[in-house]
């Protein structure tokens, strides 16, 4: 018997359906779209389009398609939630958290509805709110292994850590580890949990990425202090920089053979075990021993910029990091700083987004410093000897905080934790200033504050040395300029 229309319209689902699963989304969409132009009344197929559309980076026709399934199906729990997930990736958290409260009305003992009522109302700066849902869900949720839950139990301990409340936060951080996205490190070793350190050798572990591990030094000084021995895993490119600075008894490189320490610690784990329960409890930043070699290469790249206010730029963090596109921007945003009489801007951008500095053929307005940079050692050589660093949040941020370089750090409308409430400074890092979007997604606010503050303080530079010429020409001839 021949197939029907009713059998190949029915195939092409299958097949959309398969092709979504195995990743292959244009072939899913356009199979959807083929459904669709035979049968436009079907709410499920809206549903599924909506889904393709979102995992491939398409949230406005995303939230477009699932307002079409709701009109034909407009007490669909399961639509509902699917909407406000597409409103919080683009930014409209308001909208985003009413879809999600008619989800869970409309089924209310569904722990994942709930879930995602807690990451839209964190989304939403609405952090009590947002644990108020997450325990919901976890009075929902199953048994304590299973992969929804761990998930709940994650965003619960970043929601948590953002109130502030970081005893509960750090335990609740452990959750990381059942997420399966971090691979558990040197498991031959047992995992040190806090017991008396003194004379056991740690083997302390980075885990995330190089922001983390150079916030988490801080946390190596009183460990030792403890009693332990501490052995570091160093990253190759943090190994120069590292080195010399002493805070470890060992440094270790990745995966190095032939180690026998009594124990494992991974670095993030450290503040809770350390009893970090407030920001008044903070070690400060540690103290960088920045390599002569680097600190006379960079020297010989800045020569010819004095008297210019130097300024060191990056638009993005990690490109693989999931939340980038939330932190990161287009470097045309910085162009406006370019204007301000008196300044030099230098890219420290790392990775494939350095590209955009060649494609938009921005120097020598923006000088392309990071094409002489090797490591973290060398970028720290340069954080040194500029002026002020301005960027988005990442690594370099963290390593100019550190170095007590002072840096502006541009932050979207709910950044990460450890820049928790509302102030324009953090105690993580005294020598940096936040800049904050006013509501989500508003980077225009936040580059007018950066530039008129970066006028001022060129204006006020250009003051100084102009009362130092002024003095030189009185005195003994001595000019001042800006470092």
């Amino acid at each position: 018997m021949a197939e029907g229309p009713r059998d190949a319209i029915e195939q092409l689902r299958l097949q959309g359906l398969a092709a979504q699963r195995a990743g292959d989304l244009e072939r899913a969409l356009e199979c959807y779209r083929q459904v669709l132009e035979a049968r436009p009344g079907e709410a499920a197929i809206w549903n599924n389009l909506g889904v393709a559309y979102r995992r491939a980076g398409r949230y406005a026709l995303a939230v477009a398609s699932y307002r079409r399934a709701l009109e034909l199906q407009p007490g669909e729990g399961n639509f509902h939630g699917n909407l406000g997930n597409a409103l919080k990736d683009l930014g409209r958290v308001d909208e985003a958290v009413a879809s999600h409260r008619r989800a869970v009305a409309a089924a209310p003992g569904d722990a994942g509805a709930w879930h995602n009522l807690g990451i839209a109302l964190r989304e939403a700066a609405r952090f009590p709110e947002s644990l108020e849902a997450f325990d919901r869900a976890l009075g929902l949720a199953p048994e304590r292994r299973a992969p929804e839950r761990c998930a709940i139990e994650w965003d619960r301990a970043v929601s948590l850590l953002h109130l502030g409340r970081f005893e509960e936060g750090w335990r609740a951080y452990e959750a990381r580890w059942l997420l399966g996205e971090l691979p558990e490190r040197r498991p031959e070793l047992p995992r040190w949990r806090g017991e008396d350190p003194r004379g056991r050798r740690l083997l302390v572990l980075p885990e995330q990425g190089f922001g983390d591990t150079l916030l988490a030094l801080r946390f190596l000084p009183p460990l030792r202090r403890l009693g332990a021995e501490v052995w570091l895993e160093c990253k190759p490119e943090l190994w120069r920089l590292l080195q010399p600075a002493g805070l470890a008894d060992r440094l270790v490189r990745l995966d190095e053979p032939a180690l026998e320490p009594d124990a494992r610690i991974p670095m993030m784990s450290l503040p809770g075990l350390l009893g970090v329960d407030d920001a008044a409890a903070l070690p400060p930043p540690v103290p960088l021993a920045v390599p002569p070699e680097s600190e006379a290469k960079v020297a010989r790249l800045l020569a010819p910029f004095v008297g210019r206010l130097k300024v060191g730029i990056v638009w993005s963090g990690s490109v693989t990091f999931r939340n980038n596109r939330n932190r990161a921007v287009p470097l045309e945003r910085f162009f406006g700083l370019a204007e301000v009489p008196g300044v030099q801007l230098f890219s420290l951008q790392k990775g494939p987004p350095e590209e955009q500095l060649r494609r938009q053929g921005a120097q020598p307005l923006v000088h392309d410093l990071a094409a002489r940079l090797e490591d973290f050692a060398d970028t720290a050589a340069a954080c040194r000897q500029l002026d002020l660093v301005i960027m988005t949040d990442s690594a370099v941020a963290h390593l100019a905080g550190t170095l007590g370089t002072p840096v502006w750090n541009l932050l979207g409308f709910v950044p990460y934790w450890l820049y928790r409430g509302e102030a324009d400074s953090t105690p993580w890092y005294p020598s940096m200033r936040l800049f904050r979007q006013p509501r989500p997604g508003d980077w225009d606010a936040v580059f007018q504050e950066a530039r008129a503050a970066l006028a001022a303080l060129a204006a006020e530079v250009a003051a100084g040395v102009a009362a130092g010429v002024a003095a030189g020409r009185a005195g003994d001839g001595a000019v001042t300029r800006p470092s």
